[in-house]
């Protein structure tokens, strides 16, 4: 049995992995270097483009909830995930080169998996489809054509990332927000009001980069430039990226009026990024408006922030309960592409996109996580999501079922994370 997956990142990666691990010969088409994106800057399989991080490993969280899921069910990212880890409180921060040197070289491995360098122009009879949110137009018209409706688009941003020795680490603490982790994971720059103010209007006055349409597609809501939250509200980003609850200072014992943190983004600690802080101002005045932050004066930039073009496709328009087309045939779609925002939720679609195509050509039936655990209920999101209102979607807790009765938010989530795991168990089970 023979499958083609389109698309090398971390979708692509984890489906032609469960595929092969089921015995299926998988030929994995990846464009790079052939073509280049926006974004990339490597050809290795399993880059990342944006964070560094998975986000939260804690099960009280629903990323972390998510990340157990997929180890029950097999992931073979997250275990290199794990390999690549680098200090960053309860997150899964990884160290970008180390994590994709580490996939690439799994796959690359695996005698049942070929690696071809060409940009695909047609979907596959059987297979999945993963490119990103990314997508070559040839490819996005080949899939528009086959499931007959317009691709949705929106802009997506990148953070900037300094280089460790270049900050002024006097006026920096070393501290983890409620001191999760090692409790001084990240480093924080505090400011005053007058500091914040200040740096609110030089977001607000800064020059963005004006791309083609860029002011007629919507952002994703969980990934806003931070000159975008500027000028939704001056305390929008004091209640954002900046948020200073859980961070005071030891140097005066008091919290200040913001913070903006400081991630670690490789093993040595030489690169840090700053959280949250998306961007789509030029270069130079990223270098103005930036250095403002305290710490920052003479910052070295490693990478600039960048805004690209995402694309993702109408799931619930166009897609069944698995990700399947509804037509029936043994093609799937996976990662961003099918509308899900981020890492860890774009493993988890190319990991249950590899075993549901792997069950269609052993003739078994389709196999969909129930609602009630967070897998699940992102599947469903997918499934029965308004069309006319689609936008993609995180892993959270509002995707569940809900807690029947009276309980706190601590009790309600404490509650569906038990259902969650119990009921995964048993689905699993039936596998």
């Amino acid at each position: 049995m023979k499958a083609t997956i389109i698309g090398g990142g971390l979708a692509g990666s984890e489906a032609a992995l469960a595929l092969a691990d089921r015995g299926i010969d998988v030929t994995l088409v990846e464009m790079r270097p052939v073509v280049k994106t926006e974004a990339h800057q490597t050809d290795r399989l399993g880059e990342l483009v944006c964070s560094n991080s998975f986000k939260s490993v804690d099960l009280s969280n629903a990323h972390g909830l998510l990340k157990q899921e997929l180890r029950d069910l097999g992931s073979q990212l997250l275990p290199l995930a794990d390999e690549a880890r680098v200090p960053g409180g309860t997150a899964l921060a990884v160290d970008r080169e180390v994590f994709s040197e580490l996939v690439h070289a799994r796959v690359m491995a695996e005698s049942k998996i070929t690696v071809v360098r060409e940009e695909a122009a047609a979907l596959p009879d059987v297979g999945i489809v993963a490119t990103g949110p990314l997508t070559s137009q040839s490819l996005a018209t080949a899939i528009q054509d086959r499931l007959g409706i317009e691709a949705l688009a929106f802009f997506d941003a990148i953070a900037p990332i300094v280089s460790h020795e270049s900050l002024d680490h006097s006026q920096l603490y070393a501290l983890s927000r409620w001191g999760k982790g090692d409790g001084d994971d990240y480093l924080n720059a505090p400011m005053d009001r007058e500091q914040y103010e200040a740096f609110m209007d030089a977001l607000i006055a800064g020059d963005q980069f004006q791309g083609h349409a860029f002011d007629d597609v919507p952002y994703f809501e969980g990934c806003l430039p931070v000159e975008e939250m500027a000028k939704r509200g001056r305390e929008t980003a004091r209640f954002g990226p900046m948020k200073p609850i859980g961070l005071h200072d030891p140097r005066t014992n008091r919290e200040p009026y913001a913070v903006v943190q400081f991630r670690r983004e490789d093993r040595a600690g030489q690169m840090w990024n700053l959280v949250g802080f998306q961007t789509r101002l030029r270069i130079p005045e990223q270098q103005k408006v930036f250095r403002m932050i305290p710490g920052m004066a003479e910052a070295e930039f490693l990478r600039y922030g960048s805004i690209h073009r995402n694309s993702y496709i109408n799931a619930p328009a166009s897609l069944g309960p698995a990700l399947q087309v509804k037509d029936g045939a043994s093609l799937f779609f996976a990662g961003q592409l099918t509308g899900v925002e981020g890492y860890t939720e774009s493993l988890g679609t190319g990991l249950l996109s590899g075993i549901n195509l792997a069950r269609t050509l052993e003739g078994k039936p389709l196999a969909v996580p129930p609602p009630t655990t967070m897998l699940g209920g992102l599947l469903r999101y997918l499934q029965e999501a308004d069309p006319k209102h689609f936008q993609p979607m995180n892993a959270n807790f509002g995707l569940l079922d809900p807690i029947p009765g009276k309980a706190s938010k601590a009790e309600r989530k404490t509650r569906h994370v038990d259902r969650a795991r119990a009921d995964f168990a048993t689905w699993l089970a039936t596998l």
